[in-house]
């Protein structure tokens, strides 16, 4: 038998050997982590979609704090959620991405901090849902005509508008928004694109044309819902709002909606979901929950470009949707 020659110890053995102190790493951190790499991966365009499993993360808790009384003591943190307040009785939050206020302890609706539940349980607590206000819309319930009247007025009000000098330079026309005065759901997109640009009209390239396939899935048609986006002029090359262009634009989304005051509201993307729900949180973390926008319920989905590329999310988003309508009461097999 041939002998093993042993090699010498390399500096990498000898910093394991080493008893240095280590720090303990808090479950919200893994948490923090984890949204921040599927952000990345969904920016890069990596066609990857988690699909969480309780029975796993509970194994990965044990495995990294110990058994859930020792996480408990160890690493007991209140769930905490991105919230914003309305500006006395306009209904405007403070303007740009994400707000300006830190992140306090998620109150439900007995108004009561929520509990550490994924420290006690020994799993990581799910994202509660974002409630920016349940309070009704600000003003006055306007008749459809009466709607019709200030949604047209607001639109040639956004055709003059010259707040963000890179976008008006770029644009061909801007892309208000269309649809139903008195829509049951508002479908909220991100920007235009080409097409949109050209035609003065939201969602009708390509993912424009799954959008409508989308919308009648849920036995609507595209009149029937009110289609709009966070900004209303093309970014160049179809680039990411930037976040004073978001704020540039609040005033008018958050005014459409006050006149519109849909029951449902489907954020498509990260873009137009942070900035209704003031959250820096990703897709993946908001979705799987009803928010809330004043009195309308929000469902946040990928966007339908996404879609295009990423088609293994479409099942996602398909629940996500049908979440929608078994809180609706609407059965989509019944057309």
């Amino acid at each position: 038998m041939p002998s093993r020659t042993r090699l010498p110890p390399s500096p990498e053995d000898h910093r394991m050997n080493r008893s240095e102190p280590t720090r303990s790493i808090s479950a919200s951190e893994v948490t923090r982590a984890a949204a921040a790499l599927a952000e990345h991966l969904e920016r890069s365009g990596v066609r990857w979609v988690p699909h969480p499993r309780p029975d796993a993360v509970g194994r990965i808790v044990e495995t990294w704090w110990g058994t859930a009384d020792e996480s408990a003591a160890a690493n007991a943190e209140p769930a905490t959620t991105e919230r914003a307040s309305s500006r006395g009785g306009s209904g405007q939050r403070p303007s740009g991405r994400g707000g300006s206020e830190k992140p306090e302890p998620q109150k439900g609706a007995s108004g009561k901090g929520a509990s550490n539940a994924g420290a006690s349980s020994g799993r990581l607590a799910p994202v509660a849902p974002v409630l920016v206000s349940g309070e009704p819309y600000p003003g006055e319930d306007l008749e459809p005509a009466e709607r019709r009247s200030v949604l047209a007025s607001m639109s040639e009000e956004v055709a003059g508008c010259t707040r963000c000098p890179a976008l008006v330079a770029c644009r061909k026309r801007t892309v208000f928004g269309e649809g139903s005065e008195t829509p049951r759901v508002v479908f909220f997109g991100e920007g235009p694109g080409a097409e949109e640009d050209r035609s003065g009209r939201p969602f009708v390239g390509k993912a424009g044309q799954l959008l409508t396939k989308m919308i009648e899935a849920c036995t609507f048609r595209r009149e029937d819902v009110y289609i709009m986006n966070t900004v209303k002029c093309r970014p160049p090359a179809n680039r990411n709002p930037e976040p004073q262009e978001v704020a540039n634009c609040r005033d008018y989304f958050e005014r459409q909606l006050a006149v519109l005051r849909p029951e449902y509201i489907v954020c498509l993307g990260a873009v137009s979901a942070q900035a209704l729900l003031q959250s820096k949180l990703s897709v993946g973390r908001l979705r799987g929950n009803l928010h809330r926008y004043f009195d309308s319920k929000v469902i946040v989905t990928y966007h339908p470009a996404y879609l295009l590329r990423t088609p293994a999310a479409k099942k996602a988003a398909w629940e996500d949707l049908q979440m929608m309508l078994r809180d609706a009461g609407i059965d989509p097999t019944c057309r």
